[in-house]
């Protein structure tokens, strides 16, 4: 069969290895290359911390894909070691390095791909090229990292940086038998997420011997008595045999700024929905693009697999010929730590309080994830955001032992669709003791913010300035004595109805209990007896996290 087109993609793993792949199956006339300048095109990188840890111990199970396998079932050729390292627009052509021999080619194109990654951040700190300071994002660099581990005695490691990669590394250098000390240069790990929720993960990561060091960025690492010392801002030291980067990665977009592609304001490749850079003859997909924000419409940069292999289907689909067009991004990510998972999906309160949004409501809650008097269940600590007064879902963060990532899935779906609060309520989800409840977290999470915009639920927020209002705890005295709000008054649900006339009509009051729940029903009683009573969502359980994020 005589090629029609002659395809060349710059970079393998999810966004370019899917493109290759998806041109083949719409299209057998097109001669498809693939140029990646490592030893694997397609690879398991979201695998490469477990890798580390030994939690994956065979290196084989993370290669996705190989050449051999591309050409065999696809017809499409893979050079590795093969570095592109520039592209003649005009002539349509790159220039191709190989890394093994010293060679260089040219090689035209009609269409050209680019899913070139991202790298890891090294910032100009000194001590960062010492040996034994790694990142981590491909398997050379986990076999380093293991070889490293494995032929030196160490007990502590220090972890630079405190979002996914961060919190995975400490979990599987934790797993190996180390000491790990996390150093992050936020005020909180995960820095993606509300401070609030962030505080749930600190929590636990503290109570799993990790070492936390917040708000207090590296300064220098220094070789000390055989062994690393890293020095922060503050002047904290933190002794280990190893340290890990992982502060965060940037567009490899060199490539594409001197062929004059246009990028965006992070250094990222800027696409149309089609993923068509300004060349219309380049498209480019992954970790190197600037995406849309499918909410608010703004640009963002979200180096995450399952968006890159959207990217590559849909760049493949257009070249074939089809309209298909990539809708932007939610920002839908999971992560375990230490046993715990935290996941999150659309706007988050402090992005929206950044572009100045006000027309939107925040409720918490903290379900069991799945029903009480079945036997392990665990809470969900759930954070919802929504529009004020559509009800549209916008965010929702959480965090638990069980159960998470299936509510956090539900909710970005609902998102996806469009849906409201009031779909969350109504929606139909699977029901058994060991599983959910009848009303699973995310009905409850719907029910809760629903409630709030019929005006059956009127709130108070955590951080809104309380004025003279009189803080009402109704929980059981003894729940009371174990913690409560300063200054709050204890009056238990249980004699409410009795005793409500001791509370003065003239003050708002704001009303707590553990979770929010029964709060709830004091708040109905109250109004429906001319009080200005208003819950305070999430109950002492959020009140607790927010005075963590203080500290």
């Amino acid at each position: 069969m005589t090629p029609s087109r002659r395809v060349l993609i710059v970079g393998g793993v999810a966004g370019g290895a899917s493109c290759a792949a998806r041109l083949r199956r719409l299209d057998e006339t097109l001669e498809i290359v693939v140029f990646d300048r490592g030893p694997y095109v397609s690879f398991a990188n979201c695998g490469l911390p477990y890798y580390v840890g030994n939690v994956i111990q065979d290196e084989a199970k993370l290669l996705v894909a190989s050449p051999q396998l591309f050409a065999e079932r696809f017809n499409i050729e893979v050079r590795t070691f093969h570095n592109v390292v520039e592209i003649d627009r005009e002539a349509r052509e790159i220039t191709v390095e190989n890394t093994q021999t010293g060679t260089v080619s040219r090689e035209k194109y009609d269409i050209l791909v680019l899913s070139p990654g991202a790298a890891p951040l090294r910032p100009p700190l000194p001590g960062l090229d010492l040996p034994g300071v790694f990142s981590l994002r491909t398997i050379p660099d986990s076999r380093q990292i293991r070889e490293w581990l494995d032929t030196r005695p160490m007990e502590r490691a220090a972890v630079i940086g405190g979002g996914f990669i961060g919190l995975e590394m400490a979990e599987n250098l934790a797993h190996r038998g180390l000491q790990v000390s996390l150093i992050e240069a936020a005020p909180q790990v995960m820095p993606p997420l509300d401070a609030e929720m962030a505080a749930y993960v600190e929590e636990h990561l503290r109570a799993k011997g990790v070492d936390l060091h917040l708000a207090d960025p590296v300064a220098q690492v220094e070789q000390k008595d055989g062994h690393l010392r890293v020095h922060t801002q503050s002047g904290a030291t933190v002794d280990a045999g190893i340290v890990i980067l992982a502060i965060g990665v940037r567009p490899e977009s060199d490539l594409a700024r001197a062929a004059g592609l246009e990028l965006g304001e992070r250094g990222a490749i800027r696409v149309d929905a089609q993923m068509r850079t300004s060349d219309p003859a380049i498209f480019a997909v992954g970790d190197a693009v600037e995406m849309t924000d499918s909410l608010t419409g703004e640009p963002v940069f979200v180096p995450l697999a399952g968006p890159a292999n959207r990217q590559g289907r849909i760049a493949a689909d257009v070249i074939c010929g089809r309209d298909s067009r990539f809708r932007g991004v939610q920002g839908t990510a999971v992560c375990g730590v230490f046993g715990q998972t935290v996941a999150m999906t659309g706007c988050t309160e402090k992005a929206l309080k950044r572009l100045r949004k006000t027309d939107f409501e925040v409720i918490f809650l903290h379900p069991g994830h799945h029903v009480g008097y079945y036997p392990g269940s665990k809470p969900i600590h759930l954070k919802l955001i929504y529009e004020r007064p559509t009800g549209r879902v916008l965010g929702a963060q959480a965090v638990g032992a069980h159960g998470v990532e299936r509510r956090i899935d539900v909710i970005s779906m609902a998102i996806q669709m469009g849906g409201t609060v009031f779909d969350l309520e109504e929606s139909e989800l699977c029901y058994a003791p060991q599983y959910g409840a009848a009303k699973d977290p995310v009905n409850v999470a719907g029910m809760i913010a629903a409630n709030t915009l019929r005006g059956d639920k009127i709130l108070a927020g955590w951080e809104e300035d309380p004025g003279e209002a009189l803080f009402l705890d109704v929980r059981e005295p003894a729940e009371f004595a174990r913690g409560h709000l300063p200054g709050a008054v204890n009056v238990p649900l249980s004699q409410l109805r009795e005793r409500f006339v001791e509370l003065p009509k003239d003050r708002e009051i704001r009303v707590n209990c553990g979770v929010g729940q029964r709060s709830y029903y004091a708040v109905r009683f109250l109004r429906q007896n001319g009080y200005d009573a208003r819950n305070l969502s999430g109950g002492f359980q959020t009140w607790q996290a927010f005075q963590q994020v203080k500290k």
